[in-house]
């Protein structure tokens, strides 16, 4: 009996499950294109689009300046980008990117990663309590030096890697690289590699990865400046998402979500979503797991770093009209010294339009609910049958007085 009850405890949450979270069949034809009217591989330029029944989605990454992700949504299948390769390699590239036709872009937004922060972790691993003399100068990767996408763009598996390195007189990138990784989706699924997310063929995702940078001191810790510019009279929010399922990402509760407050009337808007896990090997497993945190976000006084293709799309003086805002993202923990000891570092966020992707309980969560609910289902059941019977056996030997 047991058994039985787990099992209808089992079906109902698998239903409730069902009706919360599938993303649904929906799918995109996704294409990538690398410098788009460029006959050079001396700088990157990559745009991948994914089209719809009636609408695009355009993702434009470029390590021309500051590594940035332009994400353009359009109600029309058919809409193009445009770059005016003159003026975007200019030291005025505003007006260099456009999308075609104009009148169909509903939503668009920046993301800019702008600064790697190293910092002296031994009192805190907390970026927010770092002491200024606890800092090493700062990594701008505007300034580094990014290798050509060729050979590392695979059309087929939708996925391209964007490496560079620094120049510190340390010798930190002596045999190490930054890099952004990205990968494009045309349907909803859940990604193999932790922290395994749940996308959709509205998203797109990036991993940054630190390979090889040499710490300069004993106990470093790194964090990551990300900016974002928000479409014109919106602005950005930071959300905290609490989950008990632990089957995707074991010891994970949180999923940080970085999503833009459309204005009224908007057609939708766009996401940053990440789990609070970095991981420190190239193949990781739950052992790898290294904390990471997230900060307040700063939206004061704040300006879009330069050079960024940001710039060529939205104008040199989008910090006018368009709402522009900060967070950082450290990696380790006080007792890890994850990187010290392995000189690799991962985290992941996915990028998209519309809602984010909600996880619902696993098929593993709901067996254990299952099992957890059914036998006290079950007994109540029993007991309740129990008092029934027994009272239908006492009215049944009851003789009416006369």
């Amino acid at each position: 009996m047991p058994v039985a009850g787990s099992w209808v405890c089992l079906a109902l949450l698998a239903l409730v499950g069902g009706c919360a979270g599938d993303p649904g069949g929906y799918r995109r034809k996704v294409s990538l294109e690398y410098n788009p009217g460029l006959n050079s591989s001396a700088v990157n330029l990559l745009h991948i689009r994914a089209v719809g029944l009636n609408d695009t989605v355009h993702y434009i990454w470029s390590t021309i300046g500051v590594p940035t992700v332009l994400l353009v949504y359009t109600q029309s299948g058919s809409s193009t980008l445009h770059v005016n390769w003159t003026t975007l390699l200019s030291s005025s590239p505003s007006g260099a990117i456009w999308v075609e036709p104009a009148s169909s872009i509903l939503y668009s937004t920046a993301f800019i990663f702008a600064k790697v922060f190293e910092y002296n972790g031994t009192k805190s691993s907390d970026l927010s309590k770092a002491d200024a003399g606890d800092f090493y100068p700062t990594y701008d990767l505007a300034n580094f030096t990014w290798e050509s996408l060729e050979g590392r763009l695979n059309e087929t598996a939708l996925t391209a890697t964007f490496q560079g390195a620094g120049s510190d007189p340390s010798g930190a990138f002596r045999n190490g690289s930054v890099s952004f990784q990205v990968t494009a989706y045309s349907e909803s699924s859940r990604d193999a590699p932790l922290p395994r997310f749940l996308h959709t063929a509205n998203s797109s995702k990036v991993a940054f990865v630190m390979n090889g940078v040499a710490p300069r001191g004993n106990h470093s810790r790194f964090a990551l400046e990300l900016v974002t510019v928000e479409d014109r009279g919106g602005r950005k929010e930071l959300l905290s998402l609490r989950s008990i399922d632990d089957e995707y990402t074991p010891t994970i509760f949180e999923m940080a979500q970085l999503v833009s407050m459309p204005r009224n009337g908007s057609a939708g808007q766009s996401f940053l979503q990440w789990k609070t896990a970095a991981y420190s090997s190239e193949h990781a497993q739950r052992e790898d797991t290294v904390h990471c945190q997230y900060y307040p976000l700063q939206t004061v006084n704040r300006t879009v770093p330069r050079p960024s293709i940001a710039l060529a799309y939205f104008g040199e003086e989008l910090e006018r009209d368009h709402g522009i805002a900060a967070v950082n993202i450290s990696f380790g923990s006080d007792d890890n010294e994850a990187y010290q000891e392995k000189g690799y570092l991962r985290w992941s966020a996915l990028i998209g339009f519309g809602e984010p992707p909600e996880d619902v309980f696993s098929p593993l969560v709901i067996g254990i609910l299952a099992v957890a609910l059914g036998t006290p289902v079950v007994l109540l059941l029993v007991g309740s049958l129990a008092v029934a019977a027994r009272r239908n056996h006492q009215y049944s030997d009851y003789e009416p007085i006369n």
